[in-house]
């Protein structure tokens, strides 16, 4: 059995790599291709070409890079024709992967093809359901209302197999007693600091999160303010924060970041899936994100969610305190990043909601998100006609 992968970004590589080694648990015999990052190298199967080629996000960033997207997706449709395999698996990236697996259909009708998170039709451009049908043949859902969404909408067959923060709660929950107290610690509490994972981000919300960070400490608190970051992202964090003065700690990679998220008792942040890991963590938020004015300016005339933080559409209501575009400000991130800091209300309240989510996010079969993401590919892989000439 032969399995192309295609993941455009950080997040996707971590799901092609565990995707990798639960379809090994199955049948050690499998082929792989693809394109990834560091984490599919190490499982042994490296990237047709550097995953930062095409691992952008905005509509500015994207057209400064279009003419690399564009060979970049040639390339790989050339790449997976040449491979052949019984079925390609697409992660995430949908404007590029999406691309992709629509030539390769073109190319070959019999091609069999899952994708692994669903698009957020349900939040915008819901056209996009019913237009991804031709060419995928199931789409593995991250979230639990998704696959009566694609049903709703007309697209692809979906299933719910669980968020993969789900399959790691042990990681980002404490494991020993002294994390556990530094959690309920009111002097001296670890407080994360998450602008988000790529650098237009970090530009746009990093000086507004230091700026935050002494109007929402406390009297008597002491935070130990920790930054989790990436490599590439590493040396601007550290300036920005050398130069704002304040005494705050940066770390790298995910073992760090791990750490972190298990000593901590709050958190402000990038809106994105970080809020979900923070809610299966029980680490009560802050979220808030910004734009370039003529971005935000065609989102709002295209998405139709009702808030922008996963927990919060989750369960259906506004636990997580969201502050995007113009809201978002050290005035108005500070008294609600000071309330989640101290046994409040408001604390417990995100508590009791984070609850309910893991309650809600928990799949009806015990297996891993990972290990029901290889059993669908397996089996549709085994219908597929390369596979059974």
């Amino acid at each position: 059995m032969r399995v192309f992968l295609v993941a455009g970004e950080a997040s996707g590589d971590q799901l092609g790599a565990s995707l990798i080694r639960a379809l090994r648990a199955v049948d050690p015999t499998i082929e792989f291709a693809g394109v990834g990052g560091a984490r599919m190298a190490a499982e042994g199967v490296p990237s047709l070409f550097p995953l930062s080629d095409i691992a952008v996000m905005g509509l500015g960033p994207v057209i400064r890079r279009l003419p690399t997207i564009l060979r970049r997706m040639g390339e790989t449709v050339r790449a997976v024709k040449a491979f052949r395999p019984d079925v390609l698996v697409t992660i995430d990236s949908p404007d590029f992967s999406k691309r992709v697996a629509k030539r390769v259909r073109a190319a070959n009708p019999a091609q069999a093809t899952v994708h692994w998170v669903c698009p957020s039709v349900w939040a915008w451009r819901p056209g996009r359901a019913p237009a991804m049908k031709p060419f995928i043949d199931h789409v593995l859902c991250l979230l639990p209302f998704e696959p009566e969404a694609l049903r709703r909408l007309k697209g692809p067959a979906g299933t719910y197999i669980g968020h993969p923060a789900v399959e790691r709660l042990a990681e980002f929950r404490p494991q020993t007693e002294e994390e556990a107290a530094s959690r309920a610690d009111l002097v001296k509490p670890t407080v994360l600091v998450l602008p988000g994972s790529r650098m237009s981000e970090i530009r746009r919300l990093l000086p507004e999160f230091l700026e935050t960070l002494p109007l929402a400490t406390p009297a008597g608190m002491n935070p130990d303010w920790v930054i989790p970051t990436l490599p590439h992202l590493e040396a601007d964090v550290r300036g920005r924060v050398a130069a704002s003065g304040l005494p705050i700690r940066v770390v790298v990679g995910e073992v760090e970041k791990l750490a972190a998220f298990r000593r901590a008792r709050a958190a402000l942040a990038a809106s994105g899936t970080v809020t979900l890991e923070l809610a299966l963590a029980q680490i009560p938020t802050v979220a808030a994100y910004r734009v370039a004015e003529w971005e935000a300016f065609i989102a709002r005339r295209l998405i139709t969610a009702s808030s922008a933080i996963l927990p919060n559409l989750v369960l259906g209501e506004r636990l997580v305190p969201e502050f995007i575009q113009e809201e978002m400000g050290p005035l108005s991130l500070a008294p609600r990043l000071h309330e989640l800091l101290l046994e409040s209300p408001a604390r417990q309240r995100q508590l009791e909601g984070f609850a309910r989510l893991q309650a809600i996010m928990k799949p009806a079969e015990a297996r891993p998100p990972s290990a029901l993401a290889a059993g669908i590919v397996f089996d549709l892989a085994r219908k597929a006609p390369l596979f059974q000439a």
